[in-house]
């Protein structure tokens, strides 16, 4: 496998300044001992962005994303930050379509395709999240709903654009509550996600897509998920807040590289 294994850990609207600072540096003293097979990704806050790559450039397997980006380049958008603003200060990735995102803020289809492309052409790497709410998911619609979520917003992408995302598949009903896909549930639709982007563009390319497991990803249950063949990492949440669990399910993909 060809595939880039990854284990990002998305901080949401977490931890003050010196704790932000202690959970980066506890990460990183041990991310610098650790398998370059797995790319570690922190997303703290905007405000820490800057600080945390910089602790982080001497690591090479260990990047930084934004949680957020708008889609313009620049103007009068307070409170907002442009792709353009994140490539400047050598950020990496940029996670966009979190079903928070999208719940909290509206962030529509059209939305979210004009945010990925502003991002493509900005230089900077996306983690695109797409998955079902418990409805769809008890309505086994779940392969159409995610289908659209990625020809909408994702699909407009050119092979060679393509090649700078990463996909994560969230369900939505098991962000936050406790309940986790099973490692089936997990590998039916990364492996539905592949065929998709191999009938979209080409065996090779879907061969070569990260797509990561971002649903209560923990210690617990990581090396499980880990072991089906189309899950390449995890988008971890809460766990990616205490520095000993996130390093225990970096270690859990790493074991399986």
């Amino acid at each position: 496998m060809n595939r880039q294994l990854i284990v990002a850990g998305n901080w949401k609207m977490n931890k003050n300044l010196m704790e932000a600072f202690t959970l980066a540096s506890g990460v990183l003293a041990k991310a610098k001992k650790m398998s370059n097979k797995v790319e570690i990704v922190l997303a703290p806050p905007a405000p820490y962005l800057h600080t945390i790559n910089s602790m982080s450039k001497n690591i090479a397997h260990v990047n930084i994303a934004a949680q957020n980006c708008h889609f313009e380049p620049s103007g009068a958008y307070t409170g907002e930050v442009s792709a353009e603003i994140l490539h400047s200060m050598d950020i990496a990735y940029v996670i966009l379509g979190h079903s928070e995102r999208r719940k909290y803020f509206q962030e529509n289809h059209e939305i979210l395709a004009k945010k990925v492309s502003a991002a493509i052409r900005a230089g900077v790497k996306i983690i695109f999240c797409c998955g079902e709410p418990l409805e769809v998911r008890e309505s086994n619609t779940q392969e159409s709903f995610v289908l659209q979520q990625l020809e909408e917003s994702l699909f407009h992408l050119s092979e060679t654009e393509m090649k700078q995302v990463v996909v994560a598949y969230e369900p939505i009903w098991a962000i936050g509550t406790g309940k986790t896909a099973s490692p089936a549930q997990a590998q039916d639709m990364h492996a539905f996600i592949r065929t998709q982007v191999a009938t979209k563009y080409t065996t090779e390319l879907a061969d070569a897509c990260s797509i990561l497991y971002g649903g209560s990803c923990k210690p617990s249950n990581a090396a499980e998920l880990f072991a089906e063949k189309d899950v390449d990492g995890a988008l971890v949440g809460g766990a990616s807040l205490k520095a000993e669990d996130f390093l225990q399910i970096i270690q859990a993909r790493a074991k399986q590289a």
